[in-house]
């Protein structure tokens, strides 16, 4: 797909929604997600695709399956943006809400460094008419490094291994590929843009980035 740089909302920007079809994480089950970013103030829901994932990275012991990694606090793109990271949880009906503003960004999903499972990664690519750390995710580019900090001030690099931009209708269909708690260990990075449609939709593109973990403290 055609890469495209996020255009400048209408109305603002809005929050991620995480739509599991069970409505709920729960740790060990394969998990069904899909990420929606509305564009808007008002949120947006959407159905989710169960499906198993596999991919690159698999633990190669027993200790590093189980190992349940750190809490991470800060992230640090390759350009120079930064955001303090807040755990978020699904809610009952399934949904994650990103922090308003530009210098949080939400995670979700295992700690790093862990044993499986993906660190997923997403904040607003823009808000009230500002560009935010998440707008580098559409600069990035494979081999550049990204750099988190876990609570107790420990330095974790993750590599970028891919970058892409998958439209709103096609993520659905991804889920088994991207999101899968009980998969690899791998980071993945979320954000909008592309064209802004408007509507439920907002923007009607995703910028998706996934990273493999290349050194711990």
């Amino acid at each position: 797909m055609q890469e495209q740089n996020p255009a400048e909302p209408k109305k603002g920007t809005g929050r991620w929604w995480i739509v599991g079809v069970a409505g709920a994480f729960v740790v060990a089950a394969i998990v069904a997600t899909l990420l929606v970013f509305t564009g808007k103030d008002e949120p947006a829901v959407a159905n989710g695709t169960p499906a198993p994932v596999a991919a690159a990275g698999q633990p190669t012991d027993q200790a590093a399956k189980q190992d349940p990694g750190q809490a991470p606090s800060q992230l640090s793109l390759p350009g120079g943006g930064t955001a303090k990271l807040v755990q978020e949880d699904l809610d009952a009906n399934g949904a994650l809400q990103i922090p308003e503003g530009l210098g949080e960004a939400a995670w979700w999903g295992a700690k790093l460094g862990a044993g499986h499972g993906v660190a997923l990664l997403s904040g607003h690519v823009n808000w009230k008419g500002k560009k935010g750390p998440f707008n580098e995710l559409w600069q990035v580019k494979q081999g550049q490094e990204v750099k988190l900090t876990d609570a107790a001030g420990g330095a974790w690099v993750y590599r970028i291994d891919a970058t892409e931009t998958v439209h709103k209708s096609e993520l659905a269909g991804r889920s088994e590929q991207l999101f899968d708690p009980d998969g690899p260990h791998k980071l993945l990075l979320v954000t909008c843009g592309g064209e802004y449609v408007g509507g439920s939709e907002g923007y009607e593109d995703n910028r998706v980035v996934t990273a493999s973990l290349v050194s711990r403290p």
